[in-house]
């Protein structure tokens, strides 16, 4: 009888813990209202162009939730924008208020500064704002009338690129330092 006690209190201990360690995590979900006009978002908005997509990446935050990056040739710009490129953030989807961007497609994008997907701020947009893809922006279009071509050619996905050789470029000279040296000691 004593051991059947014994056992009962140790499977209760045991479950109390497993129990206690499972911690609900916050979780979000998206809800939007009725979508605002033309003129309210613009002025909402810090960023209001036109443009195709060039690339999506999927990344994670600083939280370890997912996000995606858009890169975006700017083709006409109504506010914010003077860059030929642009990155624009967004949710992965799935109660997270991502926009679901295609590679090759055009969009008029409406974009925000935002720590929403990460800890610095960067333009944001959710499917919450008015951003959609181009073909289906003619009232859009009629009321922002026409915009501008970008001013500053720039070459995002070289720079990207470029900036990743040069962090692969000092970790290995790093290496070869360390080598040399433990080399050099054991001489």
């Amino acid at each position: 009888m004593r051991k059947k006690i014994i056992l009962t209190m140790l499977l209760s201990v045991f479950f109390s813990l497993i129990s206690m360690s499972i911690v609900p995590t916050t979780s979000y979900a998206c809800s939007c209202v009725e979508p605002p006009s033309v003129e309210d978002e613009l002025e909402r908005s810090q960023a209001v162009f036109s443009g195709k997509v060039l690339e999506v990446k999927e990344q994670k935050d600083f939280r370890g939730y997912m996000k995606k990056r858009v890169l975006i040739e700017v083709a006409e710009t109504w506010k914010g924008v003077s860059e030929s490129q642009v990155f624009i953030t967004t949710g992965s989807g799935g109660g997270d208020c991502g926009y679901e961007f295609q590679v090759g497609q055009e969009y008029l994008v409406y974009a925000t500064e935002s720590t929403m997907y990460g800890n610095q701020a960067e333009l944001v947009t959710i499917i919450c704002d008015r951003t959609t893809e181009l073909g289906a922006a003619q009232e859009d279009l009629a009321v922002l009338g026409k915009g501008k071509e970008p001013t500053v050619q720039v070459d995002l996905e070289v720079e990207e690129s470029n900036l990743m050789m040069w962090v692969i470029a000092n970790i290995i000279l790093v290496i070869v330092i360390f080598l040399a040296w433990r080399w050099y000691k054991k001489r």
